[in-house]
């Protein structure tokens, strides 16, 4: 019997052994992202709070300090995921009041894939970890997914839809299921320690079943942004240690910056706006009222470090830290929404112009930080935790804009511990590192057409520390208020509408913010 004739070009390709679907020699890539954490609120950064994780990636890495955000979070992450500029992507604004205006919608428009999916094309395994806050807000409950870090780019996830939560109970999903929390807070529940264990189960998992595939982590905290909710003993480890005051704070804070170089010797120091307190025009009891909640606020990010630092941990274990670029970033400045005197609820901000009452705060002062909290502290730490910039988040001024960036890549960064000041915005993380991955801009991705980058990469900064400044203009805008950066000049409004009407008294009678 005769035999069909054999396609030869069938055959060949028969013979030729299948693609690999990702390159195994490519870097992994972790963006991590703090919120509300301000300019000096790191050790690495000048800070007296210990982040002895953190610090240790900027002795490996590259800190930046010069790197600007857009004063306030969901705008932030859209540029960091998009490499465009928010308005461009809907996100104008938070998602929790979307309306039919292009720049406010609140979801993504076609062509403008995030990162996730372009290296999800590549190969890497992709999730994301945290705090999410970019889908409209009735949308939240049973979709639709398309703004969920699934329907854009991450093949799993675990976090929090909203933009804060409950640390203690927080209202978590896993991938497009709402779920309870593992266990309760007085089995020691807390979601940072929830967090970077699905972190490090997830990298295992990974690396018993694809040991060579990179992976793409995206790993958003809920801290420091309020409520400022921690174990105690990571509080009470800074008893009387923020006793001297805001004012002391700035002014040691800032003496730390220049010895680093974070700041230059001729840098000068913002001056207190009369509307913030003076901390020796502080009564005894509120002294002691409002260093108890920076005490919080302080082990709060402690701890948050400790649980960063597992995550690292994991990676270097794995035998994958040599080759993992890292980013390390916050989404805003310091937060200054607990008013002049802070407060053990701070939702009542949300929902009360009424003036606080110290009594009642100073009656709950033992609560602070704890399941029966839900605390933020005085604006005047949040002054001392953007030095040595005026304001804080939602303003366009620098203490709302300029954050810390730390980028890590022991295989391939030859000066580590170093400092950059070159000037660069949160549109240019998604492309430098697609950059030091070797991955070119796509013109499409999923067959659609895309928009173009507003982002720069800055690798070469990363490389030469002479290099000059990647981008010489960016524009802000945040609730109202506006600015523009060219060449070095910064041109700032101020129109910041988002006050209680006891701050609006305070505020808006100053010359200080006549003069802004």
């Amino acid at each position: 019997m005769n035999e069909p004739p054999i396609d030869l070009a069938l055959r060949d390709n028969a013979a030729r052994p299948a693609p690999d679907p990702y390159r195994s020699d490519a870097p992994n890539v972790v963006v991590i992202v703090l919120d509300d954490l301000g300019f000096a609120q790191l050790g690495c950064y000048g800070s007296s709070i210990d982040t002895p994780n953190i610090d240790r990636l900027a002795g490996r890495g590259v800190r930046f300090t010069n790197f600007h955000t857009t004063a306030v979070c969901s705008p932030t992450r859209a540029c960091l995921l998009t490499g465009r500029n928010h308005h461009r992507v809907g996100m104008g604004m938070l998602p929790d009041l979307p309306v039919n205006f292009p720049a406010y919608t609140g979801q993504f428009p076609d062509g403008a894939a995030t990162i996730a999916e372009i290296l999800r094309d590549e190969g890497y395994a992709t999730t994301a970890i945290g705090k999410w806050h970019l889908v409209p807000r009735d949308q939240r409950a049973t979709g639709p997914y398309r703004m969920w870090p699934t329907g854009v780019g991450f093949d799993r996830y675990y976090g929090f839809l909203n933009g804060e939560t409950n640390q203690w109970t927080p209202n978590l999903v896993r991938d497009q299921q709402h779920v309870e929390p593992p266990a309760s807070p007085d089995e020691g529940y807390h979601l940072d320690a929830d967090l970077a264990d699905e972190a490090i189960q997830q990298l295992r998992e990974l690396h018993l079943h694809q040991p060579d595939r990179p992976f793409f982590l995206w790993y958003a905290t809920g801290s420091p942004h309020a409520p400022h909710q921690a174990p105690p003993e990571w509080i009470d480890r800074y008893r009387g240690r923020f006793d001297g005051g805001w004012d002391v704070a700035r002014e040691e804070t800032f003496a730390r910056q220049r010895e680093l170089g974070v700041v230059p010797d001729d840098a000068v120091l913002s001056e207190r706006p009369p509307w913030v307190e003076a901390w020796t025009d502080v009564a005894p009891d509120r002294q002691r009222l409002y260093a108890r909640m920076m005490e919080v606020f302080a082990g709060f990010l402690s701890h948050t470090d400790h649980h960063i630092g597992r995550v690292l941990d994991e990676i270097e274990s794995l035998g994958q830290g040599d080759n993992t670029i890292v980013a390390l970033v916050s989404d805003n400045g310091a937060s200054a929404e607990g008013g002049p005197n802070g407060s053990w609820n701070q939702m009542r901000h949300y929902v009360s112009d009424e003036a606080d009452d110290i009594d009642e705060e100073l009656d709950h002062l033992d609560d602070l930080g704890g399941f029966r909290s839900s605390g933020h502290y005085p604006w005047g730490w949040a002054l001392a935790g953007n030095t040595p910039f005026r304001r804080w988040k939602r303003y366009t001024l620098e203490g709302g804009v300029r954050d810390p960036l730390i980028i890590s890549w022991p295989d391939r960064l030859s000066s580590p511990g170093s400092i950059r000041h070159q000037y660069t915005h949160a549109v240019d993380l998604p492309m430098t590192l697609l950059d030091l991955a070797g991955i070119p801009l796509p013109e499409r991705v999923g067959g659609v057409e895309q928009l173009s980058f507003d982002g720069v990469s800055i690798a070469e900064v990363l490389h030469d520390p002479d290099r000059a400044h990647p981008r010489t203009e960016q524009y802000y805008e945040c609730w109202g208020s506006r600015a523009y950066y060219a060449d070095g000049w910064k041109a700032v409004t101020n129109h910041v509408n988002q006050l209680t009407m006891v701050e609006r008294e305070l505020v808006e009678g100053s010359d200080d913010f006549a003069q802004d």
